[in-house]
């Protein structure tokens, strides 16, 4: 790791690969001492899921979470990002799929005779016989010092991962077996899944007439004259549809694949009332924050005045106070304020205080106590010198850093940092770091960059060691050092209880009313009615049975409601809330929409798109009648207030220009009309065409190896993601968790 990543701000911390016991827990976990250790349970009717028809074990899968969530957390905490509930979820999402695809792809292996050998595995891990180093196991072949992997770190590097496995294979510890075994199988099923792959791209293969094909697809062309009338020229209100009409259409279409529902799911409906601040709220904020800000003002202990009265007590008094716009590329590691009081803070005398702003759910003031350049420039070459060593080692250090001082210019920099430095993360640009600020380095580093002469070269001792250092440039412009005082800005209980009884009262009209329609269609549409009218937007969330997952919650209590009323006993359409779901800011209520089994529709779950169905083809059958009595393109062009248009088309982008995406049509004209004939209306997608082929440019000869190499390149690309998708559909995965975890389908 780049020694920069030690000198930008003391408190980061070095992100460390897994070592390869640290892989190894994930299969501890998965295959425990008992040999006959097996993924499937038979505690429960559904379990967490199944595959195959056969259920996952529960037990087994938490003990697979718990590791993976171990693992990510330890890995957000090293980059300094939150771990919450999402990120819980995603760690879960993770150690599922994991399993599922071992279930699956232990059966290919089984079918194709795939292994692994003992000198295969050996080979895999150590890097020989033409494989190449493991990420995962990268740590043991890097050279400390340059972070890259040489073919002497890669000898050394063989050693170290042998004598790792040599201890694991002969410790007699149960634990260090487990970690032994479950290190094997790891490896061992990986190399597997590489081998099941490389056969699945080596299977694929691309005709001479499927390149042929291709070829003549993207370089037959025919020029046409076309006049087209869409459907939008029909106001869908002008089509009048009777209930024993779509009704009929329904009879005749239903068995339709276009119709046919693929998977089992529900559709829950819902609108949310946001609980925001009042304007009494704003009052009362304004005015704690005119006397908070007074006060500050007349402060002469910042610090204390923080911790007594700001919700976040952070104070820094030193580069660590930066801040920057909201939206600066900076954001992420200091505070920020609004864009439109960036000139205010600049132009702020040192002591004033500004506010009070707004920043997300908080209202802040904050007092200016310095300013830092906006951007800062400088090469350097490190002399390390670890501060754990003898003052002995360090002064031999400094003298060669103060040697190398005397001889070393602007013209010569970058030659003494290719041959001195030790900070391997800056030897490839010159022993520059660009565009930083004071408080992204240590403070000795950075005092000397702030404050010395554009050109000036000397040497600053940090932790780290001696820095020979040139400023080579400093932005004029400054961001400001603030201690700020921030108080929530939410709504008040009053407020709170205001919205709840505002919310209270729409789910008490709904049950009202839906409560007495039996019709499901009706249900849906009064829902729809009395949300409109109370200035509140529906929408529908989608619900896959063999995957019950919501997603746009805050709290995964809301999500949970969601799922208990859409899976809840006795459970049908119109079936709502009991009462308002508390989301964080906002009030949910929820109502069942649909329940839609797998195969044939019922009605009421595909008469909307039916009745759409029925309203173009409606369409189409006028504005053909219209255009099958007129024979010439300009007169049909002109009885429609339009033009005749040109364009050309191509099988291989069935894209007609002026008009829409036509592949049916386009089909039509390469299959079976000749030059200089015109067509019969034709229904399109977009509209209804009349067409003329004026003539046909044939491909010119050439050789197809293009067109077969792209095919090639494209269908081995997405093998491995095919490959896997329809194996996974022919397992019929059912992810059951969230409602295992809820009690509702055990």
């Amino acid at each position: 790791m780049a020694i920069i990543g030690k000198i930008r701000n003391n408190s980061m911390i070095i992100i460390i690969a897994f070592v390869i016991v640290g892989i190894a827990m994930l299969y501890e976990s998965f295959k425990t001492a008992n040999p006959n250790f097996t993924l499937f349970g038979d505690n429960t009717e559904y379990g967490i899921g199944t595959v195959y028809g056969e259920k996952m074990d529960a037990n087994k899968y938490s003990q697979i979470s718990a590791r993976v969530q171990d693992q990510d957390r330890m890995q957000a905490q090293q980059q300094q990002k939150e771990f919450g509930e999402r990120e819980i979820e995603s760690s879960n999402d993770k150690s599922w799929n994991f399993m599922v695809d071992s279930v699956i792809l232990k059966k290919e292996y089984d079918a194709l005779g795939i292994s692994v050998s003992d000198r295969e595995f050996n080979a895999y891990l150590m890097a020989t016989d033409g494989f190449s180093v493991l990420q995962d196991l990268s740590q043991f072949f890097t050279d400390s010092l340059t972070g890259t992997i040489t073919e002497q770190s890669t000898i050394k590097g063989r050693q170290k991962l042998q004598a790792t496995l040599n201890q694991l294979k002969t410790n007699k510890d149960p634990q260090a077996v487990q970690q032994w075994n479950s290190t094997k199988q790891y490896y061992s099923d990986r190399r597997k899944q590489e081998k099941y792959l490389n056969l699945l791209g080596q299977g694929i293969y691309v005709t001479k007439l499927e390149a042929e094909n291709e070829y003549k697809a993207n370089n037959e062309k025919k020029n046409i004259s076309f006049v087209m009338r869409r459907y939008t020229e029909i106001n869908d209100a002008d089509i009048k549809i009777k209930n024993e009409e779509l009704k009929a259409y329904y009879d005749e279409h239903k068995s339709d694949s276009k119709y046919a529902i693929r998977s089992s799911s529900r559709e829950v409906r819902m609108f949310d009332v946001v609980i925001a601040p009042s304007r009494q709220d704003s009052s009362m904020s304004k005015r704690l924050m005119s006397k908070l800000k007074s006060d500050f003002q007349k402060s002469v202990n910042d610090s204390i005045f923080v911790m007594k009265n700001s919700y976040n007590k952070m104070y820094f008094g030193d580069k660590r106070a930066t801040a920057v716009p909201q939206g600066n590329e900076k954001a992420n590691r200091f505070q920020t304020y609004p864009g439109n009081l960036d000139t205010i803070f600049k132009k702020a005398a040192i002591g004033q205080v500004v506010g009070p702003y707004y920043s997300g759910e908080n209202v802040i003031v904050s007092k200016v106590i310095g300013f830092t350049p906006a951007k800062l420039s400088a090469r350097h070459i490190l002399i390390a010198a670890d501060k754990s060593k003898d003052s002995k080692q360090i002064a031999i250090k400094k003298r060669t850093a103060d040697s190398l001082l005397k001889l070393i210019n602007k013209d010569n920099f970058t030659t003494f940092v290719d041959k001195f430095s030790e900070d391997p993360g800056a030897k490839t640009n010159g022993g520059k770091y660009e565009n930083f600020l004071e408080g992204e380095m240590v403070k000795e580093f950075s005092d000397f960059c702030a404050t010395q002469p554009i050109g000036k070269i000397g040497v600053v001792k940090t932790d780290f060691g001696f820095h020979i250092i040139e400023v080579l440039d400093r932005s004029a412009d400054k961001f400001p050092l603030l201690v700020s005082v921030t108080q929530p800005f939410k709504a008040s209980e009053a407020t709170i209880s205001s919205k709840e009884s505002e919310v209270t009262q729409i789910l008490y009209k709904l049950d009202r009313q839906i409560s007495k329609e039996s019709d499901p269609l009706k249900k849906v549409a009064l829902f729809d009615t009395i949300v409109t009218k109370a200035k509140k937007f529906p929408r529908p969330i989608q619900i896959e049975d063999n995957s019950a997952k919501v997603f746009g919650f805050t709290t995964s209590l809301a999500s949970d409601k969601i799922l208990e009323l859409a899976y809840g006993p006795n459970v049908e359409v119109g079936s709502l809330t009991s009462y308002p779901i508390k989301d964080k800011d906002k009030y949910i209520i929820a109502m069942v929409s649909s329940i839609k089994e797998k195969g044939e529709p019922k009605y009421e779950d595909v008469k909307a798109q039916m009745e759409k169905d029925l309203i173009e083809e409606k369409k189409a059958e006028r504005l053909i009648n219209q255009m099958a009595k007129i024979k010439s393109l300009d007169k049909l062009a002109k009885s429609a207030n339009t033009a005749v248009m040109t364009a050309d088309v191509n099988f291989g982008s069935p894209q007609i220009s002026n008009g829409g995406y036509e592949p049916e049509i386009v089909g039509a004209l390469f299959s079976a009309i000749k030059d200089k004939k015109r067509t019969l209306p034709l229904k399109g997608k977009s509209g209804v065409y009349v067409i003329i082929v004026n003539k046909t440019v044939k491909a010119p000869s050439a050789n197809t190896n293009v067109e077969r190499d792209q095919l090639l390149t494209t269908l081995k690309g997405s093998a491995q993601t095919q490959a896997l998708e329809a194996l996974r559909k022919k397992a019929d995965v059912v992810d059951n968790r969230k409602l295992f975890d809820l009690r509702i389908r055990q």
